[in-house]
Formats: C-alpha cells, sequence, structure tokens
C-alpha cells in the first residue's frame, strides 16, 4: 500500500463516516422532491480509471454544497477513486485522447478534486486544466495532495465566510495588467 492510497483510505473512510448522515439525508429529500425523473437519486456514469479500466461512478443529483462529491467518497474507500487527481473522464472522453495523454491519463487514480479544479477556484489565471493535470500526473506526491485538500477546503470556506461579492469587484483578467493611464477610449 502506497502513502497516496493510505491516505485516501484513512481520510476517505473518516469523511464518510463523518458525512453519512448528511449525505443519507440529502438522499432521503431527493426521494421526496417532486421531480421529472421520481426515484432518481442516484446519477450513474460510466468513467474510466486507473489503468483505463472503466468503473460505474455513482453521485447524488445534486450539487449544493457539493455533496454531489462527497456522495462519491465511496469510490475512494474502493480504490476507484482517489481523493486527489484528475477528473474521472467518461469513455468516450477518454477516446479522444491522444496516446501520451492517455498513458499520463491511466497512470494515475481520478480523484474528487485536483490541481486543476483548485486553480480554477482561485480565481487565478492559469494554465488549460488538461496541462495542470498531467503536470498533477508527473510530481504527485503525498505534499502537493495534501495541499490541493487545504485548498480545497480553504476555498470555498473564505467564500462562505466572506459572505456574497458586492457588485463591482472585478477578478484578475487579461485587463488588470493595462499600464497605469489607459483608458478604453483611446
Amino acid at each position: 500500500m502506497t502513502a497516496k492510497r493510505a491516505l485516501d483510505l484513512a481520510l476517505g473512510s473518516a469523511l464518510l463516516l463523518l458525512t453519512a448522515p448528511v449525505l443519507a439525508l440529502a438522499a432521503l429529500a431527493l426521494t421526496l422532491r417532486p421531480s421529472r425523473t421520481p426515484g432518481r437519486v442516484l446519477k450513474r456514469e460510466t468513467r474510466v480509471g486507473l489503468g483505463g479500466h472503466p468503473f460505474e461512478l455513482r453521485s447524488l443529483r445534486t450539487r449544493r454544497f457539493r455533496l454531489d462529491l462527497l456522495s462519491r467518497l465511496p469510490h475512494v474507500v474502493r480504490g476507484e477513486l482517489s481523493l486527489v487527481g484528475p477528473p474521472p473522464l467518461t469513455p468516450g472522453e477518454a477516446a479522444l485522447l491522444g496516446a501520451a495523454a492517455g498513458h499520463w491519463r491511466e497512470s494515475v487514480r481520478p480523484g474528487l478534486t485536483g490541481l486543476a479544479q483548485v486553480r480554477a477556484r482561485s480565481g487565478m489565471p492559469w494554465d488549460e486544466p488538461a496541462l495542470l493535470d498531467a503536470h498533477y500526473a508527473e510530481h504527485h506526491g503525498t505534499g502537493l495532495d495534501l495541499a490541493i485538500l487545504a485548498q480545497s477546503v480553504r476555498i470555498p470556506l473564505y467564500a462562505a465566510l466572506r459572505g456574497p461579492r458586492r457588485p463591482g469587484k472585478a477578478h484578475l483578467s487579461d485587463t488588470d495588467h493595462r499600464l497605469p493611464g489607459y483608458s478604453v477610449a483611446e
């Protein structure tokens, strides 16, 4: 057993035990709500895992409070997913990758969160998600995993504590790199 798998098993099991009551209540609420597709609590999708092996990914049909991601914790405990890694692809997406991209993708277990997801939520301009996933595959380790997990918790927690954004606040963009005194009218 590797250190990464031990971390996945220990932390994944603890998180699953802590979130089980909330997930059970969410599943009950989804069962009771009026819907166009009654009784459809879980979304089931075929995804490609470690070594290119397909598996059925099951998650709650909700994005509120990231419960869909938390409902994937049993996959982490079973070893189909990792806490940290590139997102799991559908077989169609995996088939579209070139040989080189397919090789590194099959060498790491897909994860609940990853370097690309953390960078996307940080608001920082950065490279393409595929490049960040490739970088993670080349340089992954326990230290990087712990840093990504800390960021995955910190970013939404900070946003929740900060409250709603004030109108007019801009994010970092290409326009933020203009010279002083630059005017759009010029």
